[in-house]
């Protein structure tokens, strides 16, 4: 597009003339900041119209109504940009910081700020197709994700009876999946868009109501061949979801044996096209009819008795080995059981309450023995002190003619000091006593 040329005139632009401060009162014009402001925008928008401009992305920000800012820079400058909620719902890849760009749309001016900004209509990758940035970001993403691991993936069923298929009705594939599997297997289709707005989520749909339908082995997900936009729908995030969390195995038979799609990496097999996605429902179960005829053809088939026979022989072989090999060991198991055994019986409880019983009895004895002695020694300790003390016991004094006379009081009298005639005294002989008066009183 032409663009056309403007000269922006000012009141000062030119050589100044020589006036007074009322000259220029008179000449000059005083705008408002928004009368300023719209006239340039005016000249913006009638100048800019539409203009293709490429940068590199910075900062893209997402707002709560969906609208998409950001700015577009080079080296040396930057404009801020903004792409309506409308226009970017239409982009099929994610607008990343640092991504180059090309943007086309109108030039203006955002009144709030006075900045000038480009309203973005069409936005596409710099150096690669937008649909091909497209398949590589979400081919990233679900790889992260672990949803092309190996591991995840199921085989097909041997003995398929009945297979669900998702594709156009009207296109070749299905009539070449029916062609092939005609006579072998039950085909339920559930028929779809295939390209163009809505067949992704039909397509997905589709995987989820198969899903839900009793009695089916597996399913044939694909159409055939086109371009990279015709077989976009295989490359939408909703249905390689769908097709991981089906579970029922999935076969994806889409495009020709070039095409790859997010499809193909998600399924548990790969078909390269819609005819060797059919060719694979049956391979498994000719891969094991072969091997089974390959088995009846063997000798055990064929001559029934010989194989008994070498059997025989190979087994009476391995029984002559395995004794041979197992002998020694066996032997030596024997003698090490025994000493174990041994060791286990000195450690049975019943030994070491016996061992304890045995240990308990002599020390009872010990004791016993122990106490008899202590006990002679004390009586005859108690024997020698008792006559002792017999000896010192005035009982022993008066056994030897000697008597005690206690006063009144029955304190003992050891003289006459203190006494008077007539008072009352006691006298303890060796065997009995007797009271008696004082008459008299002699000596000191």
């Amino acid at each position: 597009m032409r663009m056309r040329e403007y000269e922006l005139r000012s009141p000062f632009v030119g050589e100044p003339e020589a006036s007074t401060p009322s000259s220029i009162s008179k000449t000059r014009q005083i705008l408002t900041v928004s009368e300023l402001t719209r006239q340039i925008q005016n000249l913006l928008e009638e100048a800019f119209s539409f203009v293709w401009v490429q940068g590199e992305i910075s900062q893209p920000t997402l707002s709560t109504k969906g609208h998409l800012y950001f700015s577009l820079k080079d080296s040396q400058a930057l404009v801020r940009c903004v792409v309506w909620r409308d226009a970017r719902q239409a982009l099929r890849f994610n607008v990343e910081h640092g991504l180059q760009a090309i943007c086309a749309g109108r030039l203006s001016v955002y009144p709030q700020r006075g900045d000038y900004q480009l309203y973005v209509e069409h936005l596409e990758p710099k150096g690669i197709g937008a649909l091909q940035l497209a398949f590589e970001q979400l081919k990233e993403k679900l790889q992260k994700e672990g949803l092309f691991n190996e591991e995840r993936k199921r085989p097909l069923p041997l003995f398929p009876e009945r297979i669900g298929v998702v594709t156009s009705p009207t296109g070749a594939a299905i009539q070449d999946i029916l062609k092939i599997l005609h006579g072998h297997v039950a085909v339920s289709l559930r028929p779809v868009r295939v390209q163009g707005d809505g067949s992704a989520h039909a397509v997905a749909q589709a995987i989820k109501q198969l899903n839900a339908f009793d009695g089916l082995d597996l399913l044939i997900v694909g159409r055939g061949g086109g371009s990279l936009e015709d077989l976009w729908a295989f490359n939408d995030e909703e249905v390689a979801r769908a097709i991981a969390a089906s579970h029922l195995p999935v076969i994806s038979a889409v495009g020709h044996e070039k095409d790859v799609t997010i499809s193909d990496l998600v399924a548990d097999v790969r078909a390269p096209t819609p005819t060797k996605g059919a060719e694979l429902v049956l391979t498994q179960r000719r891969l094991f009819l072969e091997r089974f005829a390959a088995v009846l053809e063997r000798e055990v088939f064929t001559e029934p008795e010989e194989w008994l026979q070498d059997l025989r022989e190979k087994l009476e072989e391995l029984e002559t080995g395995l004794v041979e090999t197992l002998q020694e060991p066996l032997l030596m198991a024997t003698q090490n059981l025994r000493v174990l055994h041994g060791e286990l019986l000195a450690c049975s409880p019943q030994a070491f309450i016996l061992h304890q019983a045995q240990k308990l009895h002599g020390l009872t004895q010990a004791l016993t023995t122990g106490v008899i002695h202590t006990l002679e020694q004390l009586t005859a300790q108690v024997h020698g002190l008792a006559g002792r003390l017999h000896a010192l016991s005035p009982l022993a004094v008066l056994e030897r003619g000697y008597s005690i006379t206690f006063d009144h009081q029955g304190r003992i009298l050891k003289s006459a000091a203190g006494l008077k005639v007539g008072d009352a005294v006691e006298t303890q002989l060796h065997r009995g006593s007797f009271k008696s008066r004082i008459e008299s009183i002699g000596g000191d």
